[in-house]
């Protein structure tokens, strides 16, 4: 028996047996309750279907953003080791932002599509970069080149943390522009009723309360 079928017959056991043993019901009135019991269970675990998950309904970007979480998670380990105050400064900023990011996609799936680059290359290259940056630095390496790369990585760093700023941004900006026609509809409802205009409504209020009295 399935889960659910062994959920009816345990409900239907037990409405039959509660009025033929404890109540003394007769045998038919108490199995037409027990079948009753049963048949109302059925129906309503049939129609109940388990939310859908991330995973359930696009298993690549499940992955894909659990890639990401585990890259975010990397570079905030990377941060006490960097010596460098402000490129500190800007991996935190970083990793907070992409928090936001991957939470925003987490809720809208369909946002992913827009920021591809973001998941497949730009994070990924960013955690590389980062995790050479460390390990140059901490091996006190003078030589031109290793000073050179610190340097750069630096500016990338930085760069980096205005253009993820930008990635987040745009996944906000078709909700803000929704919300932005909705507050220009809803005003104008309000003016031409003419409820906002010259203080109407505590032109309004005012009437009421003089009528009150």
């Amino acid at each position: 028996m399935k889960g659910k079928e062994i959920i009816s017959a345990v409900v239907g056991s037990s409405f039959f047996a509660l009025p033929y043993i404890a109540l003394a019901t007769p045998l038919t009135p108490a199995l037409a309750i027990g079948a009753s019991a049963f048949v109302a269970s059925e129906l309503v675990l049939s129609s109940y279907k388990p939310k859908e998950t991330l995973k359930d309904t696009n298993v690549s970007l499940y992955t894909k953003l659990n890639k990401a979480k585990k890259d975010n998670k990397k570079i905030l380990e990377l941060i006490p080791k960097i010596d460098n105050m402000d490129t500190r400064k800007n991996l935190n900023e970083i990793n907070d932002t992409v928090n936001k990011i991957i939470k925003e996609v987490e809720k809208r799936p369909k946002k992913a599509d827009n920021i591809k680059n973001f998941f497949d290359y730009y994070l990924p290259v960013l955690v590389k970069i980062t995790d050479r940056y460390d390990e140059i630095e901490n091996q006190r390496l003078v030589s031109s080149e290793g000073k050179n790369f610190i340097v750069k990585a630096d500016t990338m760093i930085s760069n980096t943390k205005d253009a993820f700023n930008t990635i987040l941004a745009s996944l906000y900006e078709k909700d803000i522009m929704d919300a932005d026609a909705d507050m220009k509809i809803f005003d104008m409802m309000l003016k031409a009723e003419g409820i906002t205009d010259d203080n109407s409504i505590m032109k309004q209020a005012k009437k009421g309360v003089k009528h009150e009295k």
